[in-house]
């Protein structure tokens, strides 16, 4: 059984091995032990914390686990107040439009801003499955358990929602934005720039970037073209939060001009069609071939946190309130039992 939960420090040998996987351009996955121990240290914290009335930069990591192999095979994260106690940099894509009379001439040239807009959002990010785990439903279920968790804890999080997509690399693994933007002002590579920021944070980036707007028109053609380009491995989440209602306000990545998109979390089509019920009883369920049995569904227990896409069926009862019918296996593996409280979203939206 796949079961999304939060990751432990136990995990760090597994996602070691993811991020090596990754290798680079995901700046919250770094190949390196001690940024993970110090992540894993701050998501556990974040987890345990009883009283939260608003995001304050905690971080909620969780890990999907093949329960059978007792193995993370894929990670996904919930950011809570970005910027809140680091900077959080952007890139402001827009027009500034000049007029000469005497030329009779109306110019409108792009500009790139760097700003701190989205202080205090909440992020999403580190979306990773392992390739051998790439079935159709999984990383779908990866993705949208994030909005699920949210309705379970709306206190925690942001009311916008945001996700920074990677950005256009070659097949060389250039990033051409970087190497005509970013690398003129910090004189080193990509790699070694992405490295510095998943391992010392981004401090740096406010010590050297620009302050001042960086006219489009200026960055050769090849850089142009990449702005708000994601990388091909990224098309496929980008997607799937396109379908979930998350759309390009033209924020970019300060590192590789990756688009930044957004969403109201109440806007969110997974959260508004999710639903509360209670565990009523056990029998044994099969997939449907058309997925139509098919829900997302979480324990709501924030200690002892389990998401899992399984088969179920739901009953309503005489006072209107809703039961749902698992198998014994997957209440096992969500740590339910008869009467718990669940939340759950259908996997096939209408």
């Amino acid at each position: 059984m796949l079961v999304l939960r939060p990751a432990r420090l136990s995990d760090l040998g597994d996602l070691m091995e993811i991020s090596r996987a990754v290798g680079t351009g995901m700046t919250s996955m770094p190949a390196n032990e001690g940024a993970w121990v110090e992540k894993l240290t701050r998501s556990v914290e974040s987890f345990g914390k009883d009283a939260v009335e608003g995001p304050g930069g905690e971080v909620y990591f969780l890990v999907l686990e093949d329960t059978e192999k007792q193995k993370a095979i894929g990670t996904t994260a919930i950011y809570a107040g970005v910027g809140l106690q680091t900077p959080f940099y952007s890139y402001k894509l827009s027009t500034l439009t000049t007029a000469s009379t005497v030329l009779q001439k109306t110019k409108h040239t792009r500009i790139l801003s760097l700003v701190n807009d989205y202080t205090g959002t909440t992020e999403i990010g580190s979306l990773y499955l392992s390739p051998d785990y790439r079935k159709p439903g999984v990383g779908q279920f990866l993705s949208r358990s994030r909005y699920l968790m949210m309705r379970d804890f709306p206190e925690r999080f942001g009311d916008l929602v945001i996700a920074e997509m990677r950005g256009y690399q070659t097949d060389e693994g250039r990033s051409p934005f970087w190497d005509n933007l970013g690398e003129k002002f910090f004189g080193i590579a990509f790699e070694n720039a992405d490295k510095i920021s998943a391992v010392e944070g981004t401090q740096f980036i406010s010590d050297l970037m620009p302050k001042y707007p960086i006219y489009m028109d200026l960055l050769p053609q090849e850089a142009q073209e990449v702005i708000g380009k994601p990388h091909k491995s990224s098309s496929p989440a980008l997607k799937l939060l396109e379908k979930e209602g998350f759309a390009w306000r033209g924020y970019v990545d300060v590192f590789d001009g990756g688009p930044s998109v957004e969403c109201h979390r109440s806007s969110i089509r997974t959260i508004q069609h999710s639903r509360d019920g209670l565990v009523r009883d056990f029998r044994e369920l099969e997939p449907a071939e058309d997925a139509s049995n098919l829900y997302i569904v979480t324990n709501r227990k924030r200690e002892g946190y389990r998401l899992a896409l399984i088969p179920m069926e739901l009953s309503r009862e005489d006072d209107g309130s809703c039961s749902v019918h698992m198998s014994a296996d997957s209440a096992r593996g969500l740590k339910l039992a008869e009467g718990d409280a669940v939340a759950f979203c259908p996997f096939k939206i209408r």
